[in-house]
């Protein structure tokens, strides 16, 4: 009987050695701290049209040297994401249908990395289009075009400043997901 004492607390004190390594925790991604939900009108006299950003986001011209009058970025400083927004007049109806395969074919572009694209059609009195949700490792996660049909189409594609990883980004494209939505609710064209 003493054997099988001296047996056990010999395996409990080998069992509880400190030496013993432990396991690694996995890499943990940062806390994000979503800003409150307000929004400011912005309007592009020069270009025909206004929308609501939210106020934690700027807004400037694009810079790329072959940007056109209307092109501009809105830019969500606390995600490091940037929305591209083209703006073109309707000239006729060709060239409404050369915007809107324009359209098509940038998304479609990244149908080799992408594990689904969604097209969500958007149709209100005033406007139509479509929001494009793009899933797996694409550069860009979601784009969108709206058009009046008559007079005004606008582009707009997002993108992260850093290499996205879909699961690390998911919560905060689900976020800016709804300011885009708010962007293109808010549309108002001026003629």
């Amino acid at each position: 009987m003493r054997k099988l004492l001296y047996i056990l607390l010999l395996i409990l004190f080998v069992a509880c050695n400190s030496d013993t390594q432990t396991t690694p925790r996995p890499r943990g991604y940062q806390r994000i701290e979503y800003p409150i939900k307000e929004y400011k009108r912005y309007y592009l006299n020069e270009c025909n049209y206004s929308f609501e950003i939210p106020q934690y986001s700027t807004i400037k011209a694009d810079p790329y040297p072959a940007a056109e009058e209307c092109w501009y970025n809105v830019y969500y400083q606390p995600f490091g994401a940037t929305l591209h927004l083209s703006y073109r007049p309707v000239k006729n109806r060709s060239d409404l249908f050369k915007l809107f395969n324009d359209s098509r074919e940038m998304v479609f572009k990244h149908v080799m990395r992408a594990d689904q694209i969604v097209e969500n059609y958007i149709q209100n009195p005033t406007y139509q289009g479509i929001y494009y949700e793009l899933d797996g490792s694409t550069a860009t996660n979601a784009q969108f075009y709206v058009t009046d049909s008559t007079q005004h189409f606008l582009r707009g594609s997002l993108y992260f400043n850093v290499k996205t990883n879909q699961d690390s980004i998911a919560p905060v494209l689900k976020f800016l997901k709804e300011d885009m939505l708010r962007l293109i609710e808010t549309i108002h064209w001026e003629n």
